[in-house]
C-alpha cells in the first residue's frame, strides 16, 4: 500500500516496508528522492508523477490524504479511492461477463464498457450509495457536452444492464426517459467523387479494400474480418460472416473488383485473412483502414464530411438511383426492417433531378449578368 500527502509543492510518499519492486517503480519517476528521516520518497507536485503513479500502481493500492484527493489533478488519475475500487472493479468484471454471455460483438462491448467505466469514474464519491439523481445527472452531463441522442441512447443502454444486473439495482433507471433519436440523413459520395478517391490511392492493397467496401456495400469491421474462402468469384458473391445482428449474408462481387483481387492475390499473396495486418496472421485493424480512407479524401481534394461508412451508404444509394428494388438492397445491406434502407429514398437524386425547380420557370432562358447586378443601391 502507499500513502500518498502532499508537503508544499511536494508528494511524499510511504510503502509497507521495503517492496524491490515498489521501489523500482518509484526510481523511474523524474525528480523523486528518498528522505531518510520522513522514511518516505519525495516527489515533485506534477501532473507527470501523478500519471506515472496512476499507470504504475493500481487504485486499490493508493491510499491518498483525502484533502490531497479532492484536487483536480488527483481526480483526473485517481477517480475512486482504495475503499470504492473494490466495489467498482468486482462490479465491472461482472458487467465485462454479462456482455460476454449475451453475445455482444466486441465493438459493442467496447463501447458498452467505455460508457460504464466513465459513469463509475463521474460518481466515484458516491458509488456505494448510488441515487437516481445520480444516473440523471450524469446524463443531463452529456447532453451538456452535446453528446448525439444516439450516443446518450447507448449510454443509458449500458448503464441500464450494469446497474440492474451488475449493481443490483435496477430501480435507478427505471423512470428515465429516452432522447429521441435524431432522423439525420447520411452524406453520400458522387460517382466522380469516388473515382477520384480510387485514383488517388497508389497501393494496391488500400485501393482494393475501399474498392471493396464501396461494391459490396460493406461496414469497415466486415471487410477487415473477410477471410480467402468468404470469396465466390466463381459466382460473384462475398459472404459476409456474423456480420452486425450476428448474422450471416451474401453480398456483390463486382467485376471490377474481381479483376482488380486477381491482380492483388497474386501479388500479395494472403494465405488466410484477405488483408492481412502488420502481422500476417491478423487481419488489419479497423482504425488503419479509416487512416487509409482519411489519406484519400484529402489527397483527392474532397472537403465533404465523409468516413469509411459513407462508402456503404453510397452503395445503397448509387443501386437506389440505379432503379434496383429496395427489398434487394435489404438483403443486400442485411437490414433487418426495410425503414431502415428507405433512409436512402431521402437521399437519392433521381428523383429530384427530374422535378423543376419554380425558379427555372421563371427563367426558362436561363438568367442573364443584368439581372444579377441590382441597382446598386
Amino acid at each position: 500500500m502507499l500513502r500518498i500527502s502532499r508537503v508544499q509543492e511536494h508528494l511524499m510518499v510511504k510503502t509497507d516496508g521495503y517492496q524491490a519492486a515498489t521501489v523500482g517503480k518509484l526510481r523511474k519517476i523524474p525528480g523523486r528522492c528518498w528522505i531518510q528521516a520522513e522514511l518516505a520518497w519525495k516527489l515533485p507536485y506534477c501532473e507527470e508523477s501523478v500519471r506515472m503513479l496512476s499507470d504504475m500502481f493500481p487504485v486499490e493500492e493508493v491510499d491518498i490524504d483525502p484533502p490531497l484527493r479532492k484536487e483536480e489533478r488527483f481526480r483526473r488519475y485517481f477517480p475512486y479511492d482504495a475503499s470504492v475500487a473494490k466495489e467498482i472493479r468486482e462490479s465491472q468484471k461482472l458487467f465485462s461477463q454479462l456482455l460476454t454471455l449475451k453475445g455482444l460483438s466486441p465493438q459493442t462491448k467496447k463501447a458498452y464498457e467505455g460508457h460504464v467505466r466513465r459513469f463509475c469514474e463521474d460518481v466515484a464519491d458516491d458509488f456505494l450509495e448510488l441515487q437516481t439523481r445520480h444516473v440523471r445527472d450524469y446524463l443531463l452531463q452529456l447532453f451538456k457536452l452535446e453528446r448525439s441522442h444516439s450516443y446518450i441512447n447507448q449510454a443509458m443502454s449500458a448503464m441500464k444492464l450494469f446497474l440492474s444486473q451488475a449493481y443490483k439495482r435496477p430501480d435507478l433507471i427505471v423512470n428515465l426517459p429516452r432522447p429521441r433519436k435524431e432522423k439525420k440523413l447520411p452524406p453520400v459520395l458522387s460517382m466522380e467523387e469516388l473515382r477520384l478517391i480510387f485514383g488517388s490511392l497508389s497501393n494496391l492493397k488500400h485501393r482494393m479494400i475501399l474498392m471493396l467496401t464501396y461494391s459490396a456495400g460493406l461496414r469497415v469491421g466486415e471487410v477487415v474480418r473477410l477471410r480467402l474462402n468468404d470469396l465466390d468469384q466463381q459466382r460473384m458473391l462475398v459472404h459476409v460472416r456474423q456480420g452486425k445482428g450476428k448474422k450471416d449474408r451474401m453480398t456483390l462481387l463486382s467485376h471490377t473488383t474481381g479483376e482488380c483481387l486477381v491482380r492483388y492475390l497474386e501479388r500479395e499473396r494472403p494465405y488466410e485473412w484477405l488483408f492481412p495486418g502488420a502481422e500476417r496472421d491478423r487481419p488489419i485493424t479497423v482504425r488503419s483502414v479509416q487512416r487509409i480512407f482519411e489519406r484519400a479524401l484529402q489527397s483527392a481534394g474532397i472537403r465533404k464530411h465523409a468516413t469509411v461508412h459513407t462508402l456503404r451508404h453510397s452503395f445503397a444509394t448509387h443501386l437506389l438511383e440505379a432503379g434496383t428494388d429496395l427489398r434487394y438492397i435489404q438483403e443486400l445491406l442485411g437490414h433487418e426492417d426495410i425503414k431502415t434502407t428507405q433512409i436512402y429514398t431521402h437521399v437519392s437524386s433521381k428523383e429530384a433531378r427530374r422535378i423543376q425547380s419554380p425558379l427555372d420557370r421563371l427563367y426558362p432562358g436561363g438568367i442573364g449578368d443584368a439581372d444579377t447586378q441590382g441597382n446598386g443601391d
